[in-house]
């Protein structure tokens, strides 16, 4: 089995943007983030009018939940195999070619509803390979004692991406899906380039033998961690539940009246609340009562979903959006941190990769879920119950899981 080991670090170790390797994962994660969200402004968009159904931005979201639940635990076995350099490098190429598919459907007049929903099928693919190699790869960049800073600063990459990918793709798809598409496809080129220039040392291979002991002994490990469990399914089910980014087309159109430009600062407001508050961690690491924290972080995430889905004003659904945007990355950074400083890095690729499913695939069927729940009870009612719905998870998780709760700081003593 093949891992990193940490490189030879600058004397300033302090400074997490001067470790070179890290800089380079920086930009890499926000170079795909950035075309991810172009992307998803894109097809929201022009799938909505295609087909004037929630129904299919639910169906967006099952495209890419799929591939995720049913390849992320053999993803987490390959990023502990193989150079976790190598997996993330291939699959963003394999994102930028499916970005051109998507730009030449476009292009060429031969786009629907359909061919859409397949092409993000096989982007979801490379996807849940790209997650658990990047997250296990992050924390042999710096050493030990920085890797809640350089989670925060890695959350701050994906929030500030989040601020720029859905306010570029709104405005660029005024010239066009086919533009939007095209630039996505240069950005998921640009990452993979990013990842190739990480040079770091390489320990001595060990090959373990590929079998479902193996496959799922990441499952094993978070069983037997109750607060790592805890923490890892509070998010899930907040995600699943208050998640209504698939629903936000129909809001931009239907409900606040604005175009696709509106969309996008839409899809960027919760990035811009985030970005505030990783930046604020990074320089501030959270170090009382992290577990008392992470459940106020959900609640405020419920209580913004609920008052974002009876909002007819612009201006109050941004600011709701950026707040519920600042309560999510707490409970982000406090999770990764548990995850990574928990888990050797033999293992990091495979519990990486449970996170991922846990977590990556809850959000898309998160948004399946909530064209489900719009078609069947209307929009606003279903980002309502979604709210709700993660404030009652949180007081049902206090009671199942008191290892989380008293959680007192981010450390190796803290089980």
């Amino acid at each position: 089995m093949k891992r990193e080991i940490k490189p030879i670090y600058p004397s300033d170790n302090n400074n997490i943007l001067h470790h070179k390797p890290f800089a380079l994962f920086w930009c890499a994660r926000a170079s795909t983030v950035i075309a991810f969200q172009m992307q998803a402004v894109a097809v929201g968009w022009q799938i909505y009018s295609l087909s004037g159904s929630a129904l299919y931005l639910g169906l967006v979201g099952l495209a890419q939940f799929l591939p995720m639940f049913l390849l992320t635990l053999a993803a987490g076995h390959v990023a502990d195999r193989y150079d976790r350099r190598t997996v993330a490098r291939m699959c963003q190429a394999i994102e930028g070619l499916a970005a051109a598919a998507l730009a030449m459907g476009s292009f060429f007049g031969w786009q629907s509803k359909e061919s859409i929903i397949a092409i993000i099928f096989v982007a979801g693919a490379a996807r849940a390979f790209e997650g658990p190699a990047m997250q296990s790869l992050l924390p042999g960049l710096v050493p030990a004692p920085l890797i809640p800073r350089a989670l925060a600063w890695s959350a701050s990459a994906f929030e500030t991406a989040g601020i720029i990918g859905p306010a570029l793709g709104g405005l660029l798809y005024a010239a066009g899906p086919t533009t939007v598409y095209a630039s996505a496809g240069i950005l998921f080129l640009a990452a993979s380039t990013f990842i190739s220039l990480i040079k770091i040392g390489r320990a001595p291979s060990q090959h373990e033998p590929p079998n479902l002991r193996s496959v799922f002994a990441g499952i094993a490990f978070i069983r037997s961690r109750p607060a790592v469990l805890g923490a890892i399914s509070l998010d899930l089910f907040a995600v699943l539940l208050g998640g209504a980014t698939a629903l936000l087309p129909i809001y931009a159109r239907d409900i606040l009246l604005t175009g696709p430009w509106g969309l996008g600062l839409l899809r960027s407001a919760p990035a811009i609340g985030a970005l505030i508050m990783s930046v604020f961690l990074a320089r501030h690491p959270l170090q009382r009562h992290v577990g008392r924290t992470m459940f106020g972080a959900v609640t405020v995430f419920g209580g913004a979903t609920i008052i974002f889905a009876v909002s007819t004003s612009f201006i109050l659904s941004l600011v709701i959006l950026a707040i519920l945007g600042a309560a999510d990355v707490i409970s982000v950074v406090i999770r990764h941190s548990l995850v990574q400083i928990e888990t050797p890095d033999e293992m990091r690729g495979r519990v990486s990769a449970v996170n991922s499913m846990f977590i990556g695939t809850s959000n898309q069927l998160g948004e399946f879920e909530s064209g489900v729940t719009a078609a069947w009870f209307g929009v606003i009612p279903s980002v309502l119950i979604g709210g709700i719905g993660t404030i009652i998870i949180v007081i049902i998780w206090m009671r199942l899981f008191p290892q989380l709760a008293n959680i007192y700081s981010l450390g190796p003593s803290d089980k």
